[in-house]
């Protein structure tokens, strides 16, 4: 199943919707106690969304998703994890080391977007604003010190991430969250498919166009750590909790290393994809 967050009227709260093609089905009105966000959904288990897909089956009740304002596919996860070097082409462009183990650093909850939103920043703080397309993987059941064997079997599904960086920022601090956690810096969306949807999380075409013209072209293949070691490793040292959120690294391609640079710009659109799964769009603002 796939779905999403959209906000119904201008300032309204988001409301989980289930997709289905190009329309959807408020999970809301499905039934009494029906789960309005994503996190609610999660938290039910197995049994409840088997209750939603079961009483959608018989709804009438459809609107087209033309048009509509979509939120962030996750909005309170527990935790945003974030893996840095995942693939060797992208950490060999940024002159940085691929370690012998995971490089993780935490997503601050502000910089959530949804799909087809601006994300503005200052001009003061970077010009050199860069895209990574990333597969997210959402938690549904606690993991802790779980195996690689069993570590899909925790997952509940998988989103479109772009994590968003400011490079100057990232090359003058010891740690990565404040340069890619501001403002709008983590879109996410527009969809989350459930992870039986997804029969292998390693054959997935994930791509990026900047201004019309493909930057990231790669395949999730090419991971350092597949998505089953890394929550496997995760798992070691913390309960990776449901909702949690991890980004699982970008592909080769990004704009840093190109000869010459190329950032995003004032009123630049980036759309960010993982074939299966979904296109994410972003307008850019840099404001003086």
């Amino acid at each position: 199943m796939r779905f999403a967050h959209v906000v119904p009227t201008p300032a309204a709260a988001p409301q989980l919707v289930l997709v289905l093609g190009s329309e959807g089905i408020f999970v809301h009105e499905l039934f009494d106690g029906a789960p309005r966000v994503l996190e609610e959904l999660i938290a039910g288990g197995d049994e409840l969304l088997e209750r939603v897909g079961s009483a959608a089956s018989s709804h009438s009740d459809r609107f087209s998703l033309d048009g509509v304002e979509f939120a962030s596919a996750v909005l309170t996860p527990p935790v945003i994890l974030a893996i840095g070097l995942n693939y060797a082409a992208h950490s060999s462009e940024l002159g940085l080391k691929t370690d012998a183990t995971p490089t993780v650093f935490v997503l601050w909850p502000n910089s959530l977007a949804g799909h087809d939103a601006t994300t503005t920043w200052p001009r003061s703080l970077s010009e050199a604003v860069d895209y990574e397309a990333e597969l997210g993987v959402i938690i549904g059941r606690p993991a802790k010190n779980v195996s690689a064997q069993e570590a899909l079997s925790h997952v509940w599904g998988y989103t479109v991430v772009n994590d968003i960086t400011a490079r100057n920022i990232q090359y003058s601090e010891a740690q990565w969250s404040r340069c890619k956690s501001f403002d709008g810096f983590t879109p996410t969306g527009p969809f989350v498919v459930t992870a039986d949807e997804v029969p292998d999380p390693q054959d997935l075409h994930i791509w990026t166009v900047l201004d019309g013209k493909t930057m990231q072209d790669g395949s999730t293949a090419q991971m350092v750590r597949s998505v089953a070691t890394l929550v496997s490793s995760l798992s070691e040292s913390a309960t990776l909790l449901p909702g949690t959120l991890i980004s699982t690294g970008s592909p080769g391609g990004a704009g840093y290393s190109r000869d010459p640079q190329v950032f995003i710009r004032d009123r630049s659109t980036v759309t960010v994809g993982v074939d299966g799964i979904g296109s994410l769009t972003t307008h850019c603002r840099v404001t003086d």
